[in-house]
């Protein structure tokens, strides 16, 4: 091996072993790799940052933005409340669930696809008194299968299509991948409607969903300032502070006969000031002994007393990627900068009211906020949260979903045709929308998932350096001599199960770029079709079933619906083999060896 080859092979094992630890972000990793790559001297220097001038960063861009303005016009509300059936049977909840999810993630991002029907089907879980755990990850896998089905449909496939035009000249077509994505969806969906969740560990749904405004209760009391309370005098904002530091929330503040939506940066805590607090029974007391407070009653108060009109509670999980993971509520500034509180956290299914000031957060964590009305919805739109609650349909929303559909419509129509190119068609589009009042500049640009598109520009150069160096072409040669007492599909089969091993365990993004030109590399060694084997590894970069690290839709769902890290194979295992057995015969009819 060349001194470049053994640099390319050592970053390459360097991403893994990082992706896999988990110690950093993905975009973090990819841009650690690329400056390694510049130093070793296997990305040019002059080159380093040309992968985020690559279409692909700019389709995916767009792509995130179309599904904003899907999501503001309200068609998908739209789609799922007249699809979703009120029934207590799991199966048929299930079916429509995961056959919507599929059916959107072939037009739209496939996470935007999860975060609008996640609310609907917690929702229907609630309705039809059964766990959210048996929804959510036929949802997940449902979104995840969708994406197979178009160009559009997940960033691997936009990825593989691009690495086709650099070889071959032309990219592929936005219904290319449908000759083999919608079977295999089709496939993947009857499987976890009909078997796939009775896999799932019964602890997990066995016990019906309640109403998670109503979990907090038995935390929440009054306290009283008295005329001996160090806090009388100091800052309003300081006491909630000095309060929290002692492991005790503070979730409502009333002055008299009159209730606080939030204090001002110079309001000053008064003797007889009641603060509604949330916290453990010990640290309730200790904070009540140190501070001088008097407890006010010591029956449990209403939920309703922290929700009003212009005060909303909601439900909240940290997406991936999300501005506030790995931070705690005072370095985010949630109370002062973005006037939230926060009441209680749960990671995994387990609530938790102590040491949340210190608590830090991460992807898949629900959170119980509290905050303005008016303001909330931008404010989770800032930090990265996801609301887990269905929206109400606004007034004109019919109208303004019509116009957002039949506008995104004429995009893939131009694009399929090829009319004009896709990052053209989808420009227009969202040009369009954002003239059309369907969603403005700021809520298209916060849609994109910036770490998404780090990584990718850090990522294509280290692809195009396995290859240029070589080291893609002595992968390949390692598997073509392993497969060659066998026919060409065991190769094509075995590529495919490689790049589906690599995506449950690292980025499906990053896993793609990796496999893309490795493929390649053995479709010309054993002068077969390139397409099948690029195909195979768009099928298998999607196919990140066994772990929730593997895709974005897994970490969503995980605090949501309880689960374990263990919990994801019991159903995703045999539904990656389904994949397997259901693809291949496809492959080999639309992409001949």
């Amino acid at each position: 091996m060349t001194v470049d080859q053994v640099s390319a092979f050592a970053i390459l094992a360097g991403v893994l072993i990082f992706f896999i630890g988990g110690w950093l972000r993905y975009d973090f990793i990819a841009f650690g790799a690329l400056f390694a790559g510049v130093v070793a001297g296997i990305v040019p220097s002059d080159g380093a940052f040309a992968g985020f001038g690559n279409p692909v960063v700019v389709t995916v861009a767009l792509v995130l933005m179309i599904s904003e303005g899907l999501r503001q016009s309200g068609v998908i509300d739209l789609i799922a409340e007249y699809a979703v059936p009120d029934t207590k049977s799991p199966t048929l909840l299930i079916a429509v669930l995961a056959g919507l999810a599929a059916a959107l993630s072939g037009l739209m991002n496939n996470v935007g696809a999860l975060a609008l029907l996640m609310p609907v089907a917690l929702h229907a879980a609630r309705r039809s008194q059964i766990s959210p755990a048996l929804l959510l990850m036929p949802l997940s896998f449902g979104s995840i299968l969708g994406g197979m089905t178009t160009l559009i449909g997940t960033p691997p496939n936009i990825l593989v299509s691009n690495f086709r035009s650099a070889g071959a000249g032309e990219p592929f077509g936005m219904f290319d991948y449908s000759w083999v994505g919608v079977p295999v969806a089709a496939a993947g969906v009857a499987f976890v409607a009909l078997i796939g969740w009775r896999l799932i560990p019964v602890s997990k749904i066995a016990t019906p969903t309640g109403d998670p405004e109503l979990d907090i209760q038995p935390y929440m009391t009054e306290v009283r300032l008295t005329d001996a309370s160090s806090l009388v005098g100091t800052f309003m904002l300081q006491a909630m502070d000095e309060l929290t530091e002692r492991d005790v929330s503070v979730a409502g503040l009333i002055r008299g006969e009159n209730q606080i939506p939030y204090p001002g940066m110079t309001e000053r805590a008064q003797v007889d000031d009641i603060f509604v607090v949330t916290g453990e029974a010990e640290a309730l007391e200790k904070a009540i002994a140190d501070f001088k407070l008097e407890l006010v009653g010591e029956e449990e108060i209403e939920a309703g007393s922290i929700k009003s009109e212009r005060i909303s509670l909601v439900e909240v999980v940290v997406s991936p990627g999300a501005r506030i993971a790995g931070m705690t509520t005072k370095e985010i500034g949630l109370r002062n900068r973005y006037r939230l509180n926060l009441l209680a956290v749960s990671r995994h299914g387990e609530r938790t009211l102590t040491r949340m000031n210190q608590h830090r957060f991460r992807p898949g964590d629900v959170l119980l906020l509290q905050g303005d009305a008016d303001q909330i919805g931008d404010s989770l739109s800032r930090l990265g949260c996801l609301p887990l609650a269905k929206r109400s349909l606004g007034v004109g929303r019919h109208r303004r979903a019509l116009f957002a559909s039949t506008v995104f419509g004429i995009s893939i129509v131009a694009a399929a045709l090829k009319m004009v190119p896709i990052t053209i068609a989808f420009g227009l589009a969202i040009a369009v929308m954002v003239l059309g009042r369907i969603v403005s500049p700021s809520r298209a640009y916060s849609s994109i998932e910036w770490p998404v598109l780090v990584l990718l520009g850090c990522m294509i150069p280290i692809g195009e350096a396995l290859d240029r160096t070589g080291a893609a072409a002595l992968i390949a040669q390692g598997i073509v001599a392993l497969t060659s007492q066998f026919p060409i599909v065991v190769a094509l089969i075995l590529v495919m199960v490689v790049t589906m091993t690599l995506s449950d365990i690292m980025n499906n993004a990053a896993t793609a770029v990796v496999m893309a030109p490795i493929s390649v590399q053995i479709a010309d060694q054993l002068n077969s079709n390139p397409d099948a084997f690029l195909m195979a590894v768009a099928i298998g970069a999607s196919c990140a079933f066994l772990t929730p690290i593997g895709h974005q839709n897994n970490t969503l769902i995980m605090g949501p619906g309880g689960y374990r890290f263990g919990d994801y194979w019991r159903m995703g295992l045999p539904l990656e083999i389904l994949v397997v057995a259901t693809s291949i015969p496809f492959l080999l009819f639309a992409w001949p060896l």
